[in-house]
């Protein structure tokens, strides 16, 4: 029994409690809904790259991105070469930046929404969204080589990053050089699960500082995930959840810990006309929401850390 039969079953007898005019009334109308909502579903869930649209729809979408990317990437640039404003907190007004560390003191997570311009002005995306979002925590008792030693992990990020991270391997190193593998289980409404790869760069500015550099160089839509069929998705038919992502981290020991920075720009592709109930959520919300949770997941895989390290002195 098809989907839609089940249920025109059940509206049956949910309809059942009303008097028998009302009830007629209220399955035409549910029916009407269903059929109309199947066929929005269908059309704005088809692959975005259908033959209508033009060969160069997602060329235009990376320029863009890559474009922002440059930008923030100059920003970062300068602000490490320049020694000032290490922490984004630290370029706020006094009393605003008073109130962050006092919060981080207490282990609040400080997260803000960012937007790079380029000459002032903003930069377009066609086709796409581009999500900018920068958080900061303090984890007391900490060295930087203790909040080094679990980022460099990546073995093990499918445990400190668990369920945002199910499968994780460190594919290659060469000194600070890393190319590692993660698997992403993202869900809001929706499960979206992407395999990507990464490309990761670490540099030790002094004793008490530290950041990194990581772009993602493959993004793929796992279809039947954990299934003897799982396939990736060809990245013209994908959904377009995640197609790129970009991440500065920044390490400052002080205050009798180790404040932590994660900058993160990531594409994914418009909202869908039609399907903005449904992936809506997704699309907006959950790079802020991950971006929270990697943070927070950080400093208790570092405390632990911690814990463990001084039970068994």
């Amino acid at each position: 029994m098809n989907y839609l039969a089940r249920l025109t079953i059940v509206l049956c007898r949910v309809a059942g409690g009303f008097r028998r005019q009302v009830a007629r009334a209220f399955l035409s109308w549910v029916v009407v809904l269903v059929f109309v909502g199947f066929a929005s579903l269908l059309a704005a869930s088809s692959p975005i790259h259908a033959a209508a649209d033009p060969p160069s729809f997602k060329r235009k979408t990376m320029e863009a991105f890559s474009a922002y990317v440059g930008a923030t990437e100059a920003r970062n640039n300068a602000e490490l070469q320049g020694g000032k404003n290490f922490l984004w907190v630290d370029s706020l007004p006094e009393a605003a930046r008073n109130r962050a560390y006092k919060a981080l003191a207490t282990g609040e997570t400080q997260i803000e929404q960012r937007n790079t311009l380029a000459d002032g002005r903003e930069i377009p995306c066609p086709d796409g969204m581009i999500h900018h979002w920068e958080g900061l925590i303090f984890v007391p008792g900490a060295r930087i080589d203790d909040v080094l030693k679990i980022l460099e992990d990546y073995d093990h990020h499918s445990v400190y990053y668990t369920p945002d991270v199910t499968r994780s391997k460190l594919e290659d190193r060469d000194g600070e050089h890393f190319r590692a593998f993660l698997r992403f289980r993202r869900q809001k409404v929706i499960t979206v699960v992407l395999n990507t790869e990464h490309d990761i760069h670490y540099f030790r500015d002094s004793a008490q500082q530290a950041h990194s550099r990581s772009s993602a160089t493959h993004i793929a839509e796992v279809d039947n995930a954990g299934k003897s069929n799982e396939r990736e998705k060809p990245r013209d038919d994908d959904n377009g959840f995640l197609w790129g992502m970009e991440t500065w981290w920044r390490l400052l020991e002080k205050d009798g810990g180790v404040y932590v920075q994660s900058e993160v720009v990531s594409l994914t592709r418009d909202i869908p006309t039609g399907l903005g109930w449904m992936v809506g959520p997704f699309i907006t919300s959950i790079p802020k929401d991950t971006l929270s949770f990697t943070l927070e997941a950080t400093r208790k895989a570092v405390l632990a850390q911690l814990k463990e390290r001084s039970a068994g002195r």
